[in-house]
């Protein structure tokens, strides 16, 4: 191998190309297991980013179950998620185009067997299961009223279609993980209520299930307003278990004789954000034991208890992110999606003896040279008010360059979305597109993020665009000083609540001299105002009561003060996102214009909070690369094509 060459920072070749990350890379999701075939989701960028139903049966065939003309996603909370379920090997799933539910027997067509809504996506549904004897189905409904008003309730309807949904439980304003006992006599679900969110505080169900579906014997069993529960599931000798943050910390617990006993207590998190449904962390063994899933300092792990024993015991794998959990019939492995930092997402089993994975579909088509991936670090920094904050770190990787002697790199600060999140070592090829060019990139698990505890959670408490914003500017700072990067050359980005910290460092500091917005919010009171019904609240825990707290909301939003930004910023946006609307990037380009402002503004017929489609993940990685390039004054590799930055010139 010849020697690198040398090559400034930001300019270096990279085979990890727009079209690669776009057409070669697919998103998997919500893994659900038979007794003879493993099903998952795959989200295809290069089929116009539909959702298609996969399964592998027991003699390692593969297949598509979904045919084409159907997009298995579910628009319940917008986000999404629990769109299927099975009972035996039939499928139970939302279609996209019209929201309602389809039933498809194996060797058949799917066919719907919930009525026509009285307007086009008005009746939604998600988060189902099936009773024991295959007779009901059991998931959340969401209505959207021709007054504007949603309305989410459990509902219970004839697996064949035969009947249309019955309410069978409402009331509060939101409703997630119906589950039915293994002998189908009860049913759990759990709510909660505005202004909290699921992991501020959520509420544990229990009820007679009866033979016509109703419900009786409705009685509370767990959670309130300072208590997360998430995943109640039974296992299959009936027992009801949970996960429940009241120490503290998200733990596993079994309820005996009206009891919650913990199974093993440990500073660790069991649960995760509840932004989407269908999420699993923790499945029942055959002989007793529960294979799960926790997180620790921004690793998770894959662990076996045993009843009794009080304790996790470590099964060693080469992975540190995981994704779902289920257990294989045999008892012997479990199901999940795994990822390392040198290994995309894939779904995978893992023996629970040896931690031996066999791969059955990566995230990735193509194999990475591992000469041109970063490793992530984490790093632990101090920040504002004596604390401290964490982060992965990413140093320039590419085998074939060197950077100049004496000259830093520039450094691209990530801020997750959420902004209740947490960003993973799970291998990204967004991150590695920027390291094998030459950039370093922080990913930064800002005080709210989840992971750490819900102390640290809460740290964004009344706190967004404060602490979500030193945490990042400190990052910055803190690899500057240790020599790490170019303290000149300081780049913020993230999508969505990232959007919203990127806005706020760029105006209420003066540290970053680039960034890029993706879908993110400008106007707080806006998005208070006019966002759907899960996150219309979600801002009174994050800053306050609206609009009561009007003053502090203006004081938060970047719009209003847009006079103080200095620096160019690049804006990106889907035109038909229902969670932060195109008018907040909108008015935000209509501010950076009457200041002057360098700025480029690049809108996107046809995605909605996220982009799936292949040629606008390409177009967007390649308008921020030269944005960029532009901007830190170096000339970008590879084929890309120029956007117009307004007042560009102007700057230089």
């Amino acid at each position: 191998m010849s020697a690198p060459r040398v090559a400034p920072y930001g300019s270096w070749e990279s085979p990890i190309r727009s079209d690669l990350i776009a057409s070669a890379s697919i998103a998997l999701g919500s893994v659900a297991v038979s007794d003879n075939a493993v099903y998952w989701l795959e989200g295809r960028p290069t089929e116009g980013g539909r959702s298609v139903l996969v399964k592998r049966t027991t003699d390692g065939s593969v297949t598509d179950v979904t045919p084409q003309g159907f997009n298995v996603r579910t628009l319940v909370h917008e986000y999404g998620g629990g769109a299927l379920w099975l009972h035996g090997d039939t499928v139970f799933f939302a279609n996209f185009s019209d929201q309602r539910l389809y039933r498809q027997d194996p060797g058949e067509e799917p066919r719907p067997i919930t009525p026509e809504p009285p307007a086009p996506r008005s009746l939604r549904y998600a988060d189902g299961c099936v009773t024991p004897d295959g007779r009901l189905i059991i998931c959340v409904q969401e209505e959207h009223a021709p007054d504007g008003q949603v309305h989410n309730r459990l509902v219970a309807l004839p697996a064949d279609g035969s009947a249309e949904p019955r309410i069978i439980a409402e009331g509060h304003d939101f409703y997630s993980f119906p589950r039915v006992s293994p002998d189908g006599t009860r049913l759990v679900w759990t709510t909660w209520d505005h202004p909290r969110m699921p992991w501020d505080g959520t509420d544990l169900w229990i009820a007679t299930l009866n033979q016509d579906g109703t419900l009786s014997d409705v009685r509370h069993l767990a959670g309130g307003a300072e208590e997360s529960i998430f995943q109640p599931a039974w296992s299959p000798d009936g027992t009801l278990h949970l996960i429940s943050d009241r120490t503290g910390w998200w733990n596993l617990y079994a309820l005996h004789g009206g009891e919650l006993t913990p199974l093993a207590p440990m500073d660790a998190e069991f649960g995760v954000p509840q932004w989407v449904f269908g999420l699993s962390t923790y499945d029942f063994l055959p002989d007793g034991r529960i294979a799960c899933l926790y997180s620790q300092q921004g690793l998770t792990h894959l662990g076996l208890i045993t009843p009794g024993s009080g304790r996790v015991e470590p099964v060693e794998t080469s992975f540190t992110a995981f994704r779902y959990i289920h257990a294989a019939p045999s008892g012997e492995q479990v199901w999940v999606i795994a990822a390392s930092a040198a290994h995309p997402a894939s779904v995978a089993s893992i023996d629970l003896q040896t931690g031996h994975a066999t791969v059955v579909r990566k995230s990735l088509e193509v194999d990475i040279d591992p000469g041109y991936l970063s490793t992530p670090e984490p790093i632990e920094y101090p920040t504002d008010g004596g604390l401290t904050a964490h982060a992965l770190f990413y140093r320039p990787a590419n085998r074939d360059f060197t950077g100049p002697e004496g000259e830093r790199p520039p450094l691209l600060v990530l801020s997750h979305g959420g902004p209740t999140g947490q960003t993973t070592s799970a291998l990204n090829l967004e991150i590695q597109f920027w390291t094998s060019r030459g950039f370093a990139v922080v990913d930064v698990n800002y005080g709210g993020s989840t992971g750490y505890g819900r102390e640290y959670r809460e740290r964004l408490k009344g706190n967004w665009g404060i602490v979500d914003v030193a945490d990042c500017v400190n990052a910055a700072r803190y690899l500057a000083q240790q020599g790490e990067v170019d303290g000149e050359r300081l780049a913020i980005e993230g999508g969505s609540a990232g959007g919203y910290t990127t806005l706020c460092a760029l105006t209420f500091t003066d540290v970053f001299s680039a960034g890029a917005s993706y879908f993110g919010v400008a106007d707080a009171a806006a998005l208070a105002r006019d966002t759907h019904k899960f996150e219309s609240r979600y801002l009174d825990g994050l800053i306050g009561p609206y609009p009561e707290a009007e003053d502090l909301y203006r004081e938060r939003s970047p719009l209003y003060h847009a006079d103080r930004i200095s620096c160019p910023i690049i804006l990106l946006q889907g035109l038909e996102d229902a969670v932060v609307p195109p008018a907040q990037a909108e008015a935000m380009v209509e501010a950076l214009e009457a200041n002057r402002i360098p700025h480029a503004y690049i809108p996107f017929e046809g995605e909605q909070h996220g982009f799936r489609k292949a040629e606008n993940i390409r177009r967007s990685l390649d308008a921020v690369y030269y944005f960029y390039a532009r901007v830190f004054g170096f000339e970008p590799s590879g084929d890309v094509e120029p956007i117009p930055i307004k007042f560009m010139d102007e700057a230089e």
